[in-house]
């Protein structure tokens, strides 16, 4: 017996999903490993020829001394706040109310490492210049995700970092990056991964968000900053045996679709009016920032997914297998987009969306 929702269920026989960049299945690992010479020695505990040289690699990419390859961002950020905070002797970092690691960890950071949050800003939007020229905390760290994702992927001006990075080093505050999707922000600022990673002390990407690989993540920063990593990666128990289908999958990935975050992020753009243009739906933001946003429908949850699962089975375009109740009256859902955003013909598309207007004003439902 299937345990997926109609939504989700209705979702999975689309035969055009609009975001990421396909099913997740054991094709992503075979596309890789059958292409590559069986007798490869495998990495032992966090070393050998592969891993070493896809950490260098990586290094070079965020213009950092040294990289060290994580199976997890949830591992490699904590330890990152970690090596501050021991540094610092200061038991305490910020960052936004909504940060991965307030709201998806289990409170790991406060349970294994005994470090507070400070939680800066408002949940609804950014940290503020003034909010941290104006913390009256001791902090050891201040971690940055770009882009924000849990308010629709929104970043902040280029000039505002490099004014926090310059008065987090006047005050020895480090400055951490969760740039889980570091990639998909170059587009909107103009700058290469080494140009935004410089004002950072330490950074984290993740290779399964934007990229699409299994798992993994690479935490970067000075040689004496990673070498403590490698430590408390061990510590974690993040030296599993073997890493190569995560890294060399990661690899594969990167060098395939890094170079399409310009192409994601028009889409997206793209997108986002043909979602404005229906009646009851805005993005947030408005105008897309990155190749991900949040769609937000004036109708609740139990309304919308009815509606959904019509469409889904008129166009064969599928728009989301989920969503989020944002309160009484309004739900949403995610978009990322990735490869199969441009597998979709674009008269289906415009199709889909003009379907949902039409049945979004024939919806009897008090505003």
């Amino acid at each position: 017996m299937s345990t997926l929702s109609p939504l989700a269920a209705a979702f999975r026989q689309t035969e055009y999903p609009v975001g990421g960049h396909g099913r997740r299945n054991l094709d992503v690992l075979k596309e890789v490993i059958n292409e590559l010479d069986g007798t490869v020695e495998s990495d032992i505990y966090g070393t050998g020829e592969g891993i070493e040289a896809f950490q260098a690699e990586m290094a070079a990419y965020l213009g950092k001394e040294k990289a060290v390859f994580f199976p997890s961002g949830t591992m490699a950020q904590q330890i990152a706040l970690r090596i501050w905070c021991d540094e610092a002797g200061i038991r305490k970092v910020a960052y936004h109310p909504l940060s991965h690691l307030e709201i998806h960890e289990e409170d790991g950071l406060r349970e294994l490492h005994q470090i507070q949050s400070i939680l800066l800003g408002e949940k609804d939007r950014l940290i503020r210049l003034d909010e941290i020229l104006e913390l009256q905390e001791d902090i050891a760290c201040l971690l940055l995700e770009l882009p924000q994702r849990e308010i629709g992927g929104e970043l902040p001006p280029f000039e505002e970092l490099v004014a926090i990075s310059a008065h987090c080093r006047a005050k020895g505050i480090k400055l951490h990056l969760d740039g889980a999707r570091l990639y998909e922000v170059l587009p909107y600022y103009q700058k290469t991964a080494a140009d935004i990673c410089a004002l950072f002390d330490s950074v984290y990407i993740s290779f399964y968000k934007g990229i699409g690989g299994i798992a993994g993540a690479i935490l970067a920063g000075e040689e004496a900053f990673t070498a403590k990593s490698k430590v408390w990666k061990r510590r974690h128990g993040g030296d599993l045996i073997s890493l190569y289908p995560y890294y060399l999958t990661a690899g594969h990935y990167f060098k395939q679709r890094v170079h399409k975050m310009p192409q994601y992020y028009e889409q997206a753009v793209e997108l986002a009016a043909l979602y404005n243009s229906c009646h009851l739906v805005t993005t947030l933001p408005r105008v897309p920032v990155t190749n991900m946003f949040h769609v937000r429908v004036a109708l609740p949850k139990d309304k919308l997914e009815p509606i959904l699962i019509a469409l889904y089975e008129e166009t064969g375009v599928g728009l989301s297998h989920f969503l989020r109740e944002i309160n009484e009256h309004t739900c949403g859902f995610e978009v990322s987009i990735g490869d199969c955003y441009a597998r979709i013909p674009k008269n289906e598309l415009k199709r889909a969306l003009e379907r949902l207007d039409a049945s979004l004003q024939e919806v009897n439902w008090p505003m």
